[in-house]
């Protein structure tokens, strides 16, 4: 895959981001949703690749658009898998809070999962805890084992986990080991890229979300030098016969970074919505205009750009006429 991609990848997310937020706090995130997809689908067709989706908005008779196995891209570039989730967090939009973004990964082709949209059990980790810690084991010996690796008490130790009534055995066991806990209300993608971002101030991720964002988060990962591990939670058989029908030979095994994204290049992009974790959200600074945070790195150079991009909004595309209303 060609350099020149990252640029064009995050062009996409920018688009998505500024057609999402103008739902912002008006508490319809069907539209808000809708707005993203349909910036996202249409700005795809000026990028250079010859994209499948194989992570997005559902399957053909789900989804208008981006929908997985659908074609995007204008044709003339390498075949690759496109993951996309054009609003991550419309509960955040729809309600004005904080953590909704704009997210693309792309891929070799065949290199990306096709993850059922069910619930998957995660452990993300940075640098510093890559190949020390295993989704297998309980997690107070997980804890402990952290606290060895990073050269701190338990106490000092910090750990995010969406704040889901389906998490409150975590969070208890959490509490009685004496780790300090962030809650977070939205953003599975951005909680797991946390730990590998030092500014974060977070060591590991924990608990269970979307699949489809496990392998979002296990592309931002590989180019920052992070690790997730997942194991799908198929609900019952119905759902461990989609598994299988999407290639997934046995639903319950320890998904790992190669089996999610696989051992070759990789791009990911994120627009901030909202403000988050470490995205600023969308801001309308007046005189026709608005800010987007953004964040695009590639696994083969492990390049990761933040970029701070002011747009002229009449002269966007899909969004322009919309505004000027």
């Amino acid at each position: 895959m060609e350099r020149e991609l990252a640029m064009e990848i995050v062009r996409v997310t920018e688009l998505a981001a500024l057609s999402a937020a103008q739902w912002m706090g008006r508490g319809n995130k069907i539209e808000a949703d809708g707005a993203a997809t349909t910036a996202m689908r249409a700005m795809f067709d000026s990028v250079s690749v010859q994209g499948t989706v194989v992570i997005g908005e559902g399957e053909m008779d789900e989804a208008p658009m981006l929908y997985i196995g659908e074609k995007v891209g204008n044709g003339q570039g390498p075949e690759v898998d496109i993951a996309v989730d054009p609003l991550e967090g419309t509960e955040s939009v729809s309600k004005g809070l904080n953590n909704a973004l704009a997210v693309i990964a792309m891929a070799n082709k065949g290199c990306l999962l096709h993850a059922p949209d069910m619930y998957m059990d995660k452990l993300a980790v940075g640098p510093a805890l890559v190949g020390k810690l295993s989704l297998d084991d309980p997690l107070e010996t997980t804890l402990l084992k952290a606290a060895k690796y990073l050269d701190k008490p338990l106490s000092n130790l910090t750990i995010m986990i969406l704040d889901r009534e389906r998490h409150q055995d975590k969070i208890q066991t959490l509490r009685r080991v004496g780790v300090r806990i962030k809650l977070l209300s939205d953003g599975d993608v951005a909680g797991a890229m946390a730990p590998a971002l030092n500014e974060s101030g977070i060591d590991l991720y924990v608990g269970s979300g979307g699949a489809p964002e496990g392998v979002l988060a296990a592309a931002a990962l590989r180019c920052l030098d992070g690790e997730i591990q997942g194991r799908l939670m198929p609900a019952d058989e119905e759902e461990m016969e989609r598994c299988r029908r999407m290639g997934i030979g046995d639903p319950l095994k320890l998904l790992t970074m190669e089996d999610m994204v696989g051992n070759q290049d990789v791009f990911f992009a994120a627009t901030g919505i909202t403000p988050g974790e470490f995205l600023g959200g969308v801001q309308y600074i007046g005189n026709h205009r608005a800010e987007t945070h953004s964040i695009v790195m590639r696994a083969k150079t492990k390049t990761v750009r933040f970029i701070r991009t002011v747009h002229y909004l009449p002269n966007k595309p899909l969004i322009g006429d919309l505004y000027l209303k």
